[in-house]
């Protein structure tokens, strides 16, 4: 199900970008659906970055019926924060290599670890999470949009004390029917009780983006890309 390189999308601003930031996409979606939030940020005081959107593997997905989409691993539980949730860690894992393969693509490209952000929407938020925290080499921060912290009990055993002070960036919408924003906040709170520094916004949306969630991004990246 899963090829060992995925397909991506690229997005460069300046003729020799200082950062690299790979984007995730949500379920169903594809690495197209944030090339205009990319188009829309400026880091022209970093020095430019380039943005990376790969496709999700192809696989069914339980939630639709087994309908076969673009998704980073399955999803059992119907949408919302209540009731029990079976996560799909064989799915999560191996979605987790491939993000890993491509920041290490990055760094082969001459970007050093310290200057890649991960970012994602909703799975691919969950996907940020999993991965920054795990992976062995300082990243510049992790930017997760409308999602959770998945496998959070193994976070503490599992976490890379490269990125144990990785910075990182959440926002949700209060009015998100798919991903309850009491999992974004329950998330959040897991995150700073193992002592990371999350900067945490909350916007009068659903499960999307909104202009002022692009402003706060964009300040935020500018700050971690210093």
């Amino acid at each position: 199900m899963n090829s060992p390189t995925l397909e991506t999308i690229e997005l460069q601003s300046g003729a020799t970008p200082q950062a690299s930031l790979i984007v995730l996409h949500g379920l169903g979606a594809d690495g197209s659906d944030f090339v205009p939030v990319a188009e829309a940020m400026d880091l022209s005081a970093v020095g430019g970055a380039r943005f990376v959107f790969p496709h999700a593997p192809l696989r069914p997905v339980t939630m639709n019926g087994g309908f076969v989409m673009r998704a980073w691993y399955d999803i059992a539980a119907g949408p919302g924060s209540a009731g029990p949730r079976r996560e799909d860690e064989a799915g999560l894992r191996a979605s987790q290599q491939q993000v890993e393969a491509l920041i290490a693509r990055e760094i082969a490209r001459g970007m050093p670890a310290q200057r890649i952000v991960l970012m994602g929407f909703s799975q691919g938020c969950a996907m940020t999470l999993l991965t920054g925290l795990r992976y062995g080499q300082r990243l510049a921060g992790l930017a997760g949009l409308s999602g959770y912290l998945p496998l959070a009990a193994r976070t503490a055993a599992e976490r890379a004390g490269a990125n144990a002070d990785v910075p990182i960036f959440m926002a949700h919408g209060r009015d998100d029917p798919m991903v309850g924003i009491e999992r974004a906040i329950a998330s959040r709170d897991a995150l700073r009780a193992l002592g990371y520094g999350v900067e945490w916004h909350d916007y009068a949306m659903p499960h999307s983006v909104c202009m002022e969630e692009i402003t706060d991004l964009n300040r935020w990246l500018q700050r971690v890309l210093a």
